[in-house]
């Protein structure tokens, strides 16, 4: 019976040790996917605002053309080759500005 007596039952994790792994997991997924992509969207944005005339771009059904006009805040008219014809995109429709990359 003495045995019994100062044998000592295991202390439980304190709740924060148990939802650290969790904490952990979140932080990770954050870093990796979460902010890049707001950077990315950033990006995107930022691109799409410094559109001028002239610009050659890609739009996301993959015509290449180069824009002749901006018409308000969300609308492009491009020309597309080889026949030079004129066609009206959204201004989000437009993936990537090639110029930039012709330049590099």
């Amino acid at each position: 019976m003495t045995f019994l007596l100062f044998q000592q039952s295991p202390q439980a994790p304190s709740p924060l040790l148990q939802f650290l792994p969790i904490l952990l997991i979140f932080a990770i997924f954050y870093f990796l996917l979460f902010l890049p992509m707001q950077r990315q969207k950033k990006q995107q944005q930022k691109m799409l605002a410094e559109l001028q005339p002239g610009d050659e771009v890609l739009t996301n059904g993959g015509i290449v053309g180069t824009i002749v006009a901006i018409q308000g805040d969300d609308t492009l008219v491009l020309r597309v080759k080889p026949d030079n014809v004129k066609l009206t995109f959204a201004r989000g429709a437009v993936a990537s500005k090639l110029g930039a990359e012709k330049k590099a």
